[in-house]
């Protein structure tokens, strides 16, 4: 076929996106190589994944905040070797061989969550390659602005009535639900000293009847005192929204549950693999799955967990703790995915990571909008990150 020809033809790919058949050779797939991928661990629990191509543009990941130091090192020391040299577009192959080639060190943990920084990262940099939302290469967008709701995690020090006056204000901003996370574990399973009525009390009061009330157990209830507790505070304080009310490990204990309280259960941010939340669906019988992208592989294998939970007419609310990339690449994926549902968590804005970017995600009256940038479409300051 003559140059000039060639050089006309158009390319459909997922989500309805042409490009020039040329372009997308010449420019994106085949001739750029990933050649760097680097750690930044930017504040004490928040760390970025920068993988850079050939061509000089780079993309920006964020792996979970539980243990930075443990994730930059597998990143280092174990996941850098098998990307460097790679085409950064085959995401699903990348994340295969991630997988596999490290699948001994234990995917569900500390790998699956470096993995997700650099899955995320890889998106981030295929999208602005190609000058295009990752929303649009996940195969297109539902939903414009994502209806999400503020969720704090009780330090312990903070006394119910501060716990209220926090969550009015969130309401005051727009709101239209809070959750309190109890931050317990199955280490104090069971409490003595449960504050959890005197809590929801306060916040009842402080946000007014029409504001939805979510409650977070992380895990820290008996079988028994999980159904008890799940009637009483449905029928004292109207919950709509029961996480994991015990231990995250007993899927038949979740199921016993389920079975016998009136509030949909949630569950899905301790699980990292395909595997798990298949587990985790048909044993442990939650109404809504959460998916955390920093946590459970990435965007690439999130997609996966989005279809079988979308076969097994379940909702999704994602888990999502770190507000800015992480957040960025939740908005994209339940901007993408059907069985997402109103409301999405958000920890709020954390001023101190701002110094980062060049621009901010866009709330208002309890929603964001999903980015429509390049890539995940926040604009690093690459000085900044890298000082």
């Amino acid at each position: 076929m003559p140059s000039h020809r060639r050089n006309f033809l158009n390319l459909t790919i997922a989500g309805g996106l042409t490009l020039p058949l040329r372009t997308l050779g010449q420019d994106a797939r085949g001739a750029v190589k990933i050649t760097e991928v680097r750690p930044i661990i930017a504040a004490p629990n928040t760390l970025f994944i920068l993988v850079r191509a050939s061509n000089g543009q780079f993309g920006l990941g964020e792996a979970s905040p539980m243990n930075v130091r443990v994730e930059a090192a597998l990143v280092e020391q174990s996941l850098r070797d098998l990307l460097v040299g790679a085409d950064p577009f085959d995401t699903s192959p990348l994340y295969h061989t991630m997988l596999y080639r490290r699948f001994k060190l234990g995917p569900q943990g500390a790998l699956s969550e470096a993995m997700a920084g650099v899955d995320m990262a890889l998106w981030d940099l295929k999208g602005k390659i190609l000058g295009q939302p990752v929303w649009r290469l996940l195969g297109g967008r539902f939903r414009e602005r994502i209806a999400v709701y503020f969720s704090y995690g009780w330090d312990h020090k903070a006394t119910p009535a501060d716990v209220g006056k926090l969550m009015g204000a969130a309401a005051q901003r727009g709101y239209g639900a809070v959750k309190i996370r109890m931050d317990w574990s199955p280490a104090r399973l069971d409490p003595a000293d449960d504050p959890a009525e005197r809590m929801l009390s306060e916040i009842r009061a402080a946000v007014g009847p029409k504001v939805d009330l979510m409650f977070d157990v992380n895990n820290g209830y008996s079988t028994a005192r999980a159904i008890e507790m799940g009637r009483r505070l449905h029928e004292k304080f109207g919950i709509v929204h029961y996480e994991e009310p015990t231990p995250q490990y007993d899927y038949a204990a979740m199921a016993e549950v389920a079975r016998a309280v009136p509030v949909p259960i949630a569950a899905g941010e301790h699980e990292y693999t395909l595997w798990q939340f298949k587990d985790l669906i048909a044993q442990g019988h939650p109404a809504i799955v959460q998916p955390d992208v920093t946590k459970c592989g990435g965007l690439t294998p999130a997609m996966q967990i989005a279809a079988l939970v979308e076969a097994h007419n379940l909702s999704i609310v994602c888990h999502c703790t770190t507000p800015t990339v992480g957040m960025a690449a939740t908005l994209h994926y339940v901007a993408a995915v059907e069985p997402a549902r109103p409301r999405q968590e958000f920890t709020g804005e954390r001023e101190s990571l701002q110094r980062f970017f060049g621009n901010r995600l866009e709330f208002s009256e309890g929603t964001l909008r999903v980015p429509d940038g390049p890539g995940l479409g926040l604009d690093p300051k690459l000085d900044e990150l890298l000082k």
